[in-house]
């Protein structure tokens, strides 16, 4: 079943930046915010590029440049890391699940205590991604 996709215009709290959110290049600012906005995320994103038919799927991990801004990926499906210059991207699509989203301490302790209270096993240990 397809993902719903949703567009985004202002791009100010994280809650417009989530699974599904896509960006065209189109307006160059909204891109290039989206990007810095990416690098923050803690899930992958697929970015459609002008210069190729296939999506690159993965996690952005630095932004570079002032004259030729680039982005940094680790591709989800391989090992080297790539740079794509910002005007190769035609297309931005944040695809994957933000693995930090609902696990802050306050979350963890609220938990916590709820199964100590139902008389549930309670650990310290995390929970698997």
């Amino acid at each position: 079943m397809p993902q719903e996709t949703k567009s985004i215009t202002p791009l100010a709290s994280p809650e417009t930046f989530a699974q599904g959110t896509s960006v065209d290049a189109g307006n160059p600012e909204m891109l290039a915010e989206a990007l810095h906005k990416a690098l923050e995320y803690r899930g992958d994103v697929t970015l459609h590029l002008r210069t190729s038919d296939a999506p690159v799927e993965g996690y952005i991990f630095d932004l570079q440049g002032e004259r030729t801004p680039t982005v940094r990926l680790l591709p989800k499906d391989a090992d080297e890391r790539r740079t794509i210059v910002f005007r190769d991207i035609a297309r931005l699509e944040v695809t994957g699940k933000d693995t930090a989203a609902g696990k802050s301490f306050e979350n963890w302790v609220k938990r916590y205590v709820q199964k100590k209270l139902a008389g549930e096993t309670a650990s310290i240990e995390s929970e698997p991604l």
